[in-house]
């Protein structure tokens, strides 16, 4: 690991290197390291030597899961790679990495049509305005097709996919690729890169493929699309120029291409990305709040600015604690200094500060403006948090983050596991805005909410690793229990001991209420036959009946419950007695007022293309869902608005991951309580007495 200079703003380029998994992002990290000098040897994903992937489970199943940097210094500047997972269940990876970029690298396999990682960034790199490249990967392998790829990108995003480079042969007989700008091809030997003319073949493709480039290159700059239109030949810096300022403005989208494996094309992108994208100069200033007005301010990118630097991303490193990252926007981190934390409002000790190359830290002085860097045993600091001048406090908009949509139950598996669950959890938490947990007091369960099934599993490793090991378990659904009809029941409660006895003697009479009204008792006992010091205590025993239902244990709810005789004696009546009088009266109620057990119905709303709003459909009718209505919400997506049981929603991250290819996303919210259907009742019922006897 070579040290990393220090740049001016002009001369920094933030790179997002994102896109669908396993196409090559993390290798490209590796092989730009190998040929600028910054490492000696290439890395392999497969045997876990990879600068950007160094987690444990990362190196365990041979793909990214959190965002990583490594710097590489390349034609004079500063580019700081940022290497984001492409599988769907670390998409907050990609918010992260994508709110500090200055332009984005989407990355696919030539082959395939546009995988659903592709269009996921594709789409938050949209909202953020950025800047976007694609990077077509693995021209070597079987079945590779550039042009087919091409074609598929331009349907999908629109004509201005334009390629500015082609292969040279294909599979096996992959040889080099044809730089268009400049009318030139990069051939490979297998070991050395070499420049020379276009081959004959591929001239009139190339030829037409230069004319629509041009065209667009034009289209930016007035100056370029008169003399395009006068039927002038543009120079190559020219059609870079009009390039840059297309790909700034979101007009042009170029296609690099190119084999990793073979270190064909990367040195390529990186020329790419120094001369066609957006410095960290280049961009808009960003925008912040100052906290006691609310005014909105443009930050200014100098050194001598107040500090503005927004925290994307925390970890726990094992050597050094907690890890902050964070972009600079305005001022300059130093080490050993003292920063203003504008979202907790506390002051937070800045020891050194790190250029970060993976999860190797190079202390350096300070961290200038429009760079990357990371800081470490930060107290109160978390992702999305503005760190910033104490006298200048600004607070810059926060990451917006996906909400969790997968929930399990996890259980300490020995007491000195439960020790340790809570602080592990929170450690976690943490670190990951997507990972939440809550202790549900319903069902006593802690409930972890996450992306998806495989988030689950490496979030369980590492509880392991911190100390904490768990069991995962269902989520237990919060059912209750209520009545249908009217009853009257006697509670008698004798109990004949040598000594004092007990005697209790209760009448009462249930009545349903309308959902939500909870408890009503109603004292109608006259002429004394339950004393006034004895009252209380059937109802503190009929609140205590009402906490275990009589069908499956859950509680019971939204009942009227009058009181109005029963019996004493003189010596062995007492509070206790009363109270179980009042359970017994209850239970035996409650068994002659039809009781049901009452389900809680979420409101979903589930966006998915069109082409799978009948699968969508289908799926939820199957759920006992009711469709409440669908709307257009453009770029051919639909909203399906339904209410679902919640019971059938605890695996629709998966299940709508598989009917919708990953292109469906979702939310839910509590709505109401309703009847539980008599089928489905008698399982739940069934599965509690089961629980029961076990």
């Amino acid at each position: 690991m070579l040290p990393v200079n220090k740049y001016a703003a002009d001369a920094i380029r933030n790179i997002a290197l994102v896109g669908h998994g396993g196409t090559g992002k993390t290798s490209l990290v590796e092989t730009a390291l190998f040929i600028t000098g910054a490492k000696d040897r290439i890395g392999k994903v497969e045997e876990g030597t990879t600068t950007a992937d160094f987690d444990p489970a990362e190196i365990k199943r041979h793909m990214s899961i959190s965002a990583a940097l490594a710097p590489v210094e390349f034609g004079g500047c500063k580019i700081n790679l940022i290497d984001a997972p492409g599988y769907p269940d670390f998409i907050a990876e990609v918010h992260g990495a994508l709110r500090v970029a200055d332009a984005a690298v989407l990355f696919l396999s030539a082959g395939t049509t546009v995988e659903v990682g592709t269009e996921s960034a594709w789409d938050i790199a949209a909202e953020h305005n950025l800047p976007r490249v694609f990077f077509v990967n693995r021209l070597d392998r079987e079945n590779a097709d550039f042009l087919q790829t091409v074609e598929a990108l331009r349907k999908k995003f629109g004509p201005r996919v334009v390629p500015i480079q082609l292969p040279i042969g294909s599979e096996a007989s992959l040889s080099g690729i044809v730089d268009l700008v400049n009318r030139q091809t990069v051939t490979w030997d297998g070991t050395k890169s070499q420049a020379s003319p276009i081959p004959a073949e591929l001239e009139a493709l190339a030829a037409q493929w230069r004319d629509t480039l041009v065209e667009c290159a034009a289209e930016g700059d007035d100056d370029l699309m008169t003399k395009y239109l006068e039927g002038e030949e543009l120079s190559s810096e020219e059609v870079v120029k009009g390039l840059r300022e297309g790909v700034a403005s979101g007009t042009v989208y170029p296609v690099l291409c190119g084999s990793v494996a073979k270190n064909l094309g990367v040195q390529g992108l990186l020329d790419w990305i120094v001369k066609g994208l957006p410095s960290a100069a280049d961009t808009p200033l960003a925008k912040a709040v100052e906290p006691q007005s609310g005014k909105e301010v443009t930050l200014q990118l100098k050194e001598d600015a107040p500090l503005a630097a927004l925290v994307f991303k925390t970890t726990a490193d094992p050597y050094v604690g907690k890890l902050t990252y964070f972009r600079v926007y305005s001022g300059q981190v130093k080490s050993d200094t003292h920063a203003w934390n504008a979202n907790k409002e506390h002051e937070e000790r800045i020891g050194p500060v790190y250029v970060l190359h993976g999860k190797k830290q190079e202390a350096v002085p300070t961290i200038g403006p429009g760079d990357l860097g990371a800081v470490a045993k930060l107290t109160h600091t978390s992702t999305g948090d503005t760190l910033c001048d104490k006298v200048h406090p600004y607070r810059l908009a926060p990451i917006d983050f996906p909400e969790p949509v997968y929930s399990v139950a996890v259980a300490a598996k020995s007491k000195a596991d439960e020790d340790k669950l809570g602080p592990a959890l929170a450690r976690l938490a943490d670190q990951d805005p997507t990972f939440h947990f809550r202790r549900e007091p319903e069902t006593g369960q802690t409930v972890v909410s996450t992306m998806g099934d495989t988030h689950v599993d490496v979030m369980v490793e590492a509880l392991k690793r911190i100390g904490a090991d768990v069991e995962v378990g269902e989520v237990r659904i919060p059912y209750r229990e209520t009545i249908k009809g009217r009853s009257e029941a006697q509670g008698r409660h004798k109990k004949q001991t040598g000594g004092r006895g007990q005697f209790g003697d209760c009448w009462i009479k249930l009545e349903p209420l309308p959902q939500g009204s909870g408890l009503e008792y109603v004292d109608a006992i006259v002429g004394g036959s339950i004393p006034r010091q004895f009252i209380p205590a059937v109802e503190k025993g009929v609140q205590e009946a009402m906490q275990r239902g009589v069908l499956a244990g859950y509680p019971t709810v939204d009942v009227k419950v009058t009181c109005y005789d029963g019996s004493y004696h003189n010596v062995d009546s007492s509070e206790q007695a009363f109270k179980m009088a009042g359970i017994l009266a209850f239970h035996n109620a409650v068994e002659k007022a039809s009781p049901t057990l009452l389900e809680p119905i979420v409101n979903a709303e589930i966006v998915v293309p069109e082409e799978y709003m009948g699968d969508v459909i289908s799926d939820l009718n199957t759920k006992r869902g009711r469709v409440q209505g669908m709307e257009p919400v453009g770029n051919g997506k639909q909203l399906v608005k339904a209410q679902v049981p919640q019971s059938e929603m605890l695996r629709y991250a998966i299940d709508l991951r598989s009917i919708s290819r990953g292109r469906g996303r979702f939310s839910t919210e509590y709505s109401h309580y309703e009847e539980v259907p008599a089928h489905v009742a008698q399982q739940i019922v069934e599965q509690s007495k089961k629980e029961k006897s076990e």
